[in-house]
């Protein structure tokens, strides 16, 4: 296995794990494996944040906006690492409710920069956009019509 074959696998599990969590209302596992060093960068599909701070209480906002996850599933579409950063590009696939409503399916283009800390990978950056046609845009907009950001 090469380092970006390690790469992946030690860390779309994980990713797949916290982006479950919270879609299912909890923030805290994202939150753990996001980097407390900076730069820190979320532009994401609903909002964006900068710093550790911003982006706590962006991922807290967003964890209480979501529950009933009934499926997550990542795509990937290209990963690579070297050395000590290392990318994942793909499709993230989730059903889940948002705002209180039923459980509907959506889609999001999502890039995720990770750098390794003490031997650990931690997220650095997040990007993410509605993939068109796949209910993205409505669950977004019921996101924060339901209950404007912080």
């Amino acid at each position: 296995m090469n380092e970006s074959d390690d790469f992946l696998q030690s860390v779309l599990p994980r990713l797949t794990e916290v982006d479950t969590a919270i879609h299912n209302g909890d923030a805290k596992p994202r939150l753990a494996l996001w980097s407390t060093n900076h730069p820190l960068t979320v532009f994401g599909a609903a909002m964006s944040a900068t710093g550790r701070e911003e982006i706590t209480s962006l991922f807290e906002w967003l964890a209480g906006r979501f529950s009933n996850c009934e499926s997550f599933e990542y795509e990937v579409v290209a990963a690579d690492a070297r050395g000590d950063l290392g990318y994942i590009a793909g499709v993230e696939h989730t059903t889940a409710s948002v705002a209180g409503a039923p459980p509907e399916p959506y889609s999001l283009r999502v890039t995720t920069i990770l750098r390794r800390e003490g031997g650990e990978w931690k997220v650095v950056h997040r990007h993410a956009d509605p993939v068109p046609d796949s209910g993205a845009r409505e669950q977004l907009s019921r996101m924060v019509r339901e209950d404007p950001a912080p």
